[in-house]
């Protein structure tokens, strides 16, 4: 059995191993595609073959849509040449659910693999007559959120956007230049509408996208290389859109254990391949089953019935709502509260902190009863269902090899939007702050977590941050056990408004968390016997 179109051919085979075969005229819609292309995607890599092209697959099998996706890969050339070809464009998801059952899944939706080189002609060329073509409604993209920017951490334009204004669109090199260029090319054929759709998990990323083809825009007329009206075409929103999204689902790296199931089926030439950007990609994908993506419905060439694969549609205020629910709610807080803690008591997997008994309850405090009775509610998810979700299905999924280590990095970025947000919350309702109990155990938690010293006494490494050298200082001569000083110590990090969201001290807060973390420093085991006392 192997993963191409002449290995599918014996479809007993497969479905004998309990395989889901695409249930279509691959040929026919290949042809249909090629000919009249509806959606292109930027970024090939596994978000998008777990989701993007599996909602395509769905709806190919249901009737729904006759033709399938165009994947581009702008990073790493490799992916496509090393796997999407190789395997005539075929995946294998493998659907990794809640209650340990695996669901396995060929996907044949993407009808063509596209590689954004402006060196190679005949690629690019192939991209230019896509983006020139009435049918195409839509350009999602999964590119990170710093594939948007024009600039380095230290504002500098970087040399390739730099070089890409000095020398136009006709052979770009950076990602965003090359789209840029493909764009230029749709409005000089015509000046034809598309919707440009940033699916990357970062807020307000419509208005990122639209940030970075401004730029091109504005550069490429200021220096003589693209008609004036180009910038009108991008503002015009029945022209050009920018939507906002909302994504989330967990999709780990091609995972071992996974490979060998697949082994196990009879699956042959199922290496994993590790390109020469140190991209880790396999002919298989695993993901968890939940999903969402919450889009602006704004579509100026219009759109396929995509909400009959799960999407759902919705206004921009509308999908700032959802963001924020989940980030300032019902999913994020309770990955920090988890990853903290299990850093201190030594774990390293979150699933297995769902079957900590304390550590369970508190993220259930922290959700229900103290984050959801403040909740937006956007009206297109319930926020209760989602956390039930998050805590019942979501997180305690074995398979999901995710690990606090990870998810603690960066938390004195987080915090402030994670559980400030909150705080602010009950302070614009007029809900007393004494209500929040487990919320300044989480500010408590982390300031204990900065001494890198976990329940037993032992040391570990602090997951990276770029405010470490600016916090750890103020912790560094505190001593397990030892609490004498500590309000002095520590004001100069709960004293930092940026980190937190709110001034501690101003809403008389600060207290309750030095309180509590006197009381995790106590000595070896107080930070269990602190959790046991607070979540009784």
């Amino acid at each position: 059995m192997i993963l191409n179109e002449n290995g599918l051919k014996d479809k007993a085979a497969w479905e004998a191993k309990g395989y889901m075969l695409p249930a279509y005229d691959r040929a026919e819609m290949i042809e249909k595609t090629k000919e009249n292309p509806f959606w292109v995607h930027f970024g090939a890599g596994n978000i998008f073959r777990a989701f993007q092209a599996n909602v395509v697959q769905n709806l190919l099998n249901a009737g729904v849509l006759d033709r399938g996706i165009t994947v581009v890969e702008g990073f790493d050339y490799e992916i496509i040449e090393k796997k999407y070809r190789p395997n005539d464009n075929y995946s294998i998801l493998v659907t990794l659910k809640g209650d340990g059952s695996i669901e396995k899944t060929v996907v044949g939706s993407i009808a063509e693999s596209c590689i954004l080189d402006s060196e190679n002609d005949v690629e690019f060329g192939r991209l230019k007559e896509i983006f020139a073509k009435d049918s195409l409604q839509l350009a999602t993209f999964t590119i990170t959120e710093k594939g948007y920017s024009l600039v380095d951490g230290k504002g500098q334009v970087l040399p390739a956007v730099e070089a890409d204004f000095a020398n136009g669109p006709k052979k770009p090199a950076s990602y965003i230049g090359k789209v840029a260029a493909l764009l230029y090319h749709r409005y000089e054929n015509g000046k034809k509408p598309i919707a440009m759709v940033s699916t990357d998990n970062c807020s307000h990323n419509g208005d990122k996208l639209y940030a970075a083809m401004k730029g091109f825009a504005e550069k490429w007329v200021e220096n003589g290389f693209a008609d004036s009206g180009f910038v009108s075409y991008i503002n015009d929103k029945s022209k050009v859109s920018f939507p906002w999204t909302m994504i989330d689902k967990i999709t780990p790296r091609p995972d071992a254990s996974v490979e060998e199931i697949l082994k196990a089926d009879g699956i042959e030439e199922l290496e994993p391949v590790i390109t020469s950007k140190n991209t880790y990609v396999a002919p298989f994908v695993n993901a968890e089953e939940t999903e969402y993506l919450v889009i602006e419905d704004e579509f100026p060439n219009g759109r396929p019935e995509l909400e009959k694969g799960g999407l759902i549609f919705t206004t921009k205020e509308t999908v700032d709502k959802v963001e924020r629910m989940k980030v300032c709610t019902c999913l994020n807080p309770l990955h920090t509260t988890l990853a903290i803690f299990g850093c201190l008591l030594g774990y390293t997997k979150i699933s297995e902190e769902m079957k900590d008994a304390e550590l369970k309850k508190m993220v259930e405090i922290i959700g229900y009863k103290e984050g959801l009775p403040v909740v937006i509610n956007p009206g297109v998810l319930d926020p209760k269902e989602f956390i039930d979700t998050v805590l019942g299905v979501r997180i305690p999924n074995p398979f999901m090899p995710d690990t606090p280590q990870r998810i603690a990095t960066d938390t004195s970025q987080k915090l402030a939007i994670r559980f400030g947000e909150t705080i602010k919350n009950y302070q614009n309702e007029g809900k007393p702050l004494a209500e929040l109990k487990l919320i300044p155990l989480v500010f408590a938690g982390w300031v204990r977590y900065l001494m890198a010293v976990d329940d037993n006494g032992n040391s570990f490494e602090l997951s990276p941050d770029p405010l470490l050298d600016t916090v750890c200082p103020h912790v560094s001569d505190i001593k397990l056990g030892d609490n004498e000083g500590v309000e002095e110590k520590i004001k100069p990090i709960l004293s930092n408004v940026k980190i937190f969201g709110v001034d501690l001290y101003g809403i008389g807060m600060a207290d309750q968390v030095i309180g509590y973390f006197k009381e995790l420093n106590a000595g070896v085991g107080a930070i269990r016997a602190t959790l046991k006392k607070y979540t009784a």
